[in-house]
């Protein structure tokens, strides 16, 4: 399955998961754009919340943006 997500990123509302109408995600995370730090947030929230290993979640484009392609399973 794959989703559009955009990541909020250094937020004190984080970590919070907004469902927009169209199957995207707005997604709020407490951690900074530095160092990889929000993406990795970013898996784990997503993991968190279809309730699969984070091995799962990967990040397909977006790595730099605030607005990414999130794979989750194998197709």
């Amino acid at each position: 399955m794959k989703i559009k997500i955009t990541i909020k990123p250094n937020s004190t509302k984080g970590p919070l998961i907004i469902p927009l109408e169209d199957n995207s995600l707005i997604v709020y995370v407490r951690e900074i754009a530095a160092e990889n730090k929000a993406n990795n947030a970013l898996i784990k929230i997503i993991a968190d919340y279809y309730k699969v290993p984070k091995t799962s979640v990967s990040i397909l484009k977006g790595h730099k943006s605030h607005t990414k392609l999130i794979q989750i399973g194998e197709n």
